[in-house]
C-alpha cells in the first residue's frame, strides 16, 4: 500500500477557521473545492519546520505559534489501489492581516465556522481531518440541505442518525448488510440486517446504505445524517469520486431516487470502531446463514 504524509493547518480566528479555495480541481456541479492549508514534508524537515514553511508559501503569512492536534490516518483508494494517508495536524497562530495567496494552486482564501464547514465543497481529505478534529473537540454539527433549491445549514437536533454496513466473507463471498437508526432524540429507532448471498463487500456496503434508506422513508424521517466505514461510498456520494464500477451503477442510481423522499441528508466516514451496531447486524445475518466466524 502506498502512502501520503501532509501536515495541515487549522488556522482558527475565534470560531473560524481558515480555508483556501483551489484554483483548479472542481467538483460535481462547477463548484471549486476548498481546503485546509496543508503541503508535503521535505526530505530533512521536521513536521513542525514543513507547517511553517507550507504556511508561508501559500498564504505569505509568518506562522506566530504551531502546537501539535492530531495525527490523522485513513484510507481511501486510488485507482485500483489502497492508499494510505497520514496528516500530521497543527493549529497554527497566525496575523490575519497578513495573510495574500502566495501559491498559484489557490485563488482566494475564507474564514467560516468549524461546525459550518460543510456549507463549502471541501477537498476530501480536509473534510475527513475536520470531522475527526470535530468530533474529538464535541464541536456540535450542522447538515446541509441537498434537495430543493439552493443549500442551507440545519441544525444537527432536527436529524435523525443512520449507521449502515455491508460485509463479505471472501469479496466475494457470503455476504449482509446492516443498518442502526437513531431518532433526532438520541434514542434508537430500529435496527437490523439481511442476507445477501453471494456478494462483494463494496456491493454490500451499497445495499446496506440502500436498505436504511428505505428503513427511514418507512418510518417517516425527512432529515437525516448517514454515517458509514466505507469511505469509498462517503466519496461517491458526497461526489468527490465518481462511480465508475458497473456492478455499483445501479444500486447507486436506486440510493439517489430515493433520497428524493427526504427534505435534508448529509454522509459521513466514520471509524470501523463507531460503526459497531450495524456491523453486529451485518455479522449476525451472516452468521445465521454460514455458520463461520466473523468476517
Amino acid at each position: 500500500m502506498k502512502q501520503r504524509i501532509r501536515v495541515t493547518a487549522i488556522c482558527k480566528k475565534d470560531d473560524e477557521v481558515l480555508l483556501l479555495k483551489r484554483a483548479g480541481g472542481r467538483v460535481e456541479g462547477g463548484m471549486p473545492n476548498f481546503e485546509l492549508p496543508q503541503g508535503k514534508i521535505i526530505f530533512g524537515e521536521q513536521p513542525e519546520e514543513a507547517m511553517t514553511r507550507v504556511i508561508y508559501e501559500n498564504i505569505g503569512a509568518q506562522a506566530t505559534s504551531v502546537q501539535l492536534v492530531d495525527a490523522v490516518t485513513f484510507t481511501n483508494l486510488e485507482g485500483a489501489s489502497e492508499l494510505g494517508n497520514l496528516y500530521i495536524v497543527y493549529e497554527v497562530k497566525i496575523a490575519d492581516d497578513n495573510i495574500k495567496i502566495t501559491n498559484e494552486r489557490y485563488s482566494a482564501y475564507k474564514w467560516i465556522k468549524m461546525s459550518e464547514a460543510g456549507v463549502l465543497p471541501l477537498e476530501g481529505a480536509s473534510e475527513m481531518v475536520l470531522q475527526i478534529i470535530a468530533t474529538k473537540a464535541g464541536t456540535p454539527s450542522t447538515r446541509i440541505l441537498q434537495v430543493g433549491e439552493g443549500a442551507q445549514v440545519l441544525p444537527a437536533s432536527d436529524f435523525a442518525t443512520i449507521y449502515t454496513d455491508g460485509g463479505s466473507r471472501g469479496n466475494p463471498g457470503p455476504s449482509g448488510l446492516g443498518y442502526y437508526i437513531i431518532g433526532p432524540d438520541g434514542k434508537e429507532l430500529k435496527r437490523g440486517g439481511e442476507f445477501l448471498g453471494f456478494s462483494s463487500s463494496r456491493l454490500a456496503e451499497y445495499y446496506g446504505l440502500k436498505e436504511g434508506l428505505e428503513q427511514a422513508i418507512e418510518l417517516g424521517l425527512k432529515k437525516v445524517h448517514f454515517k458509514s466505514d466505507s469511505l469509498m461510498m462517503v466519496n461517491q456520494m458526497n461526489g468527490v469520486y465518481k462511480v465508475k464500477n458497473q456492478d455499483l451503477m445501479q444500486v447507486h442510481a436506486d440510493v439517489l431516487k430515493l433520497l428524493e423522499n427526504l427534505e435534508a441528508y448529509s454522509f459521513s466516514h466514520v471509524p470501523r470502531g463507531q460503526n459497531v451496531e450495524a456491523d453486529t447486524e451485518v455479522n449476525k445475518v451472516i452468521d445465521a446463514n454460514t455458520q463461520r466466524g466473523s468476517y
